[in-house]
This record gives structure tokens, C-alpha cells and sequence, in this order.
């Protein structure tokens, strides 16, 4: 999963940010980082077969893939719990 520096955005309107001109949003991000987890998580059991096919895979690589797959799994988990734990607690709020 790669994880990049995001220039500070300056705000145009309540919820609205400018992003450099390439229209991403919120949902926009968190689906690119789910898709590289999950491609993470594919190459990862790739190499994985190959390996217990009796393939030639370097034993290095397949831990580091493994291991990159498990990582990015605890991290998608870890911001799903604190955006459940947001949600929460502003429908606990009293308007």
C-alpha cells in the first residue's frame, strides 16, 4: 500500500477541497487504497501458490509480500475502527 504527502488543500466551501485539479475525493481515496490492499493481498497469494507449487520464488520475496499484505490489512482495519468510532460518536451527539 502506498501511502504519499498530500499538499495542504485549501478550502473552497464546506467540504470541498482543491486537490490540484485531479478531482479526488474522500471516497475517491479510501477506494484506492482498498484496491492496493487488495492487490497487495492478490500478489501475495500468487507467490504463495507458486511457492507451494514447487516454482523457483525467492523465499525473501514471498515474506516481504506476505508480510506488506498482513500490514496493509491491520492498517485498512485500524481506519475502519476509527471511522465507525467517528460515526458513533457524532450519533451520540445531541442537536
Amino acid at each position: 500500500m502506498r501511502i504519499q504527502n498530500f499538499p495542504n488543500p485549501k478550502l473552497e466551501s464546506f467540504g470541498r477541497t482543491a486537490m490540484g485539479g485531479n478531482g479526488d475525493d474522500f471516497a475517491g481515496t479510501l477506494m484506492d487504497a482498498l484496491d492496493q490492499v487488495n492487490a497487495s493481498q492478490a500478489q501475495a497469494r500468487e507467490t504463495q501458490n507458486q511457492f507451494m507449487a514447487g516454482q523457483p520464488v525467492d523465499f525473501h520475496d514471498l515474506m516481504v509480500q506476505m508480510e506488506q499484505a498482513s500490514l496493509g490489512m491491520q492498517l485498512t482495519m485500524q481506519v475502519r475502527n476509527k471511522l465507525l468510532e467517528g460515526y458513533q460518536e457524532i450519533t451520540r451527539m445531541q442537536v
